[in-house]
């Protein structure tokens, strides 16, 4: 019996490189529905529930993407909605490659320094890929600061990670230049998730932290989002701060987007959000 996945995607042309990336983890085909709504939902899921029954329901499983988290999170809930007893498949919602790319960083980080009980910044923190970065070392017992632009955005994401995940993060307005090297005196870690192309921290401002020792960006559209911080750091050493960089991060997030892809055809009721994906990407190695 082939694995099919099914991309539920909300975006008017549905992804090339989730397809791709499906495939590379071994898939055997992609039903790639583009443009999907909250009200088309239910038909199509019913499309997988019903037409495999007991073990061979593991065959077939649903993922949700496209470039709007917000409303990949409206079909994702639709589809949990949709589900009853034991007539479900597995899914995994990764828009906009926000979870799988937190995931990766993260995990970068954690393995770079011991986060719990640490100060960490969260740079962008209102986007996606920071929000759920702020969750996740927020789950690995840091003191999480996020930073947004403007201070209501800041405390909504900080409301929302509360309710949502269960986990705590402060909310800070990020002022500019010497201001923000200022509020981030005493933090250990700083992460870079802004918008492409926008650097939010100079390095001669970030060289002058005592406290810090690790720096991540995600940012692959120049300028940096941290000064100083190359593409293809791994680790490398710049001014006594140990710094990872977006292709470094971004190669990991492919492994960790192909392990999960994989995992979704273990057992027909997973479902794979940000937690449950930084959990299988500790099991990824090289591939």
């Amino acid at each position: 019996m082939k694995k099919l996945l099914i991309q539920l995607d909300s975006d008017d042309q549905a992804s090339v490189f989730d397809q791709v990336v499906a495939y590379d983890a071994g898939v055997d085909h992609v039903i790639s529905l583009s443009g999907v709504r909250r009200e088309d939902v239910t038909p199509l899921v019913h499309g997988a529930m019903f037409t495999r029954g007991g073990d061979k329901l593991k065959n077939t499983a649903i993922f949700i993407g496209g470039s709007d988290v917000t409303r990949g999170e409206e079909l994702l809930a639709e589809t949990m909605h949709t589900f009853f007893g034991p007539v479900r498949v597995s899914v995994m919602h990764d828009s906009n490659g926000c979870n799988t790319t937190a995931a990766a960083m993260v995990k970068k980080i954690a393995g770079a320094v011991e986060v719990r009980g640490e100060k960490v910044a969260v740079l962008g923190g209102s986007g996606p890929v920071g929000a759920r970065a702020a969750v996740l070392l927020a789950g690995e017992g840091a003191e999480v600061l996020l930073f947004s632009r403007q201070m209501e955005r800041a405390e909504a994401t900080c409301l929302r990670i509360a309710q949502v995940f269960d986990e705590v993060a402060r909310p800070c307005a990020a002022p500019a230049g010497r201001e923000l090297a200022a509020a981030l005196s005493g933090v250990q870690v700083v992460v870079a998730a802004g918008k492409a192309g926008v650097q939010l921290l100079a390095r001669e401002d970030w060289s002058r932290l005592a406290a810090l020792a690790v720096m991540a960006d995600v940012n692959a559209v120049p300028p940096a989002g941290i000064e100083g911080v190359e593409m293809m750091d791994d680790g490398k050493e710049r001014d006594g701060k140990t710094c990872f960089g977006p292709i470094a991060i971004g190669n990991l997030k492919m492994r960790i987007h192909r392990r999960c892809i994989r995992e979704l055809f273990s057992r027909n009721d997973l479902v794979l959000g940000v937690k449950e994906i930084y959990r299988l990407a500790g099991d990824v190695g090289a591939d």
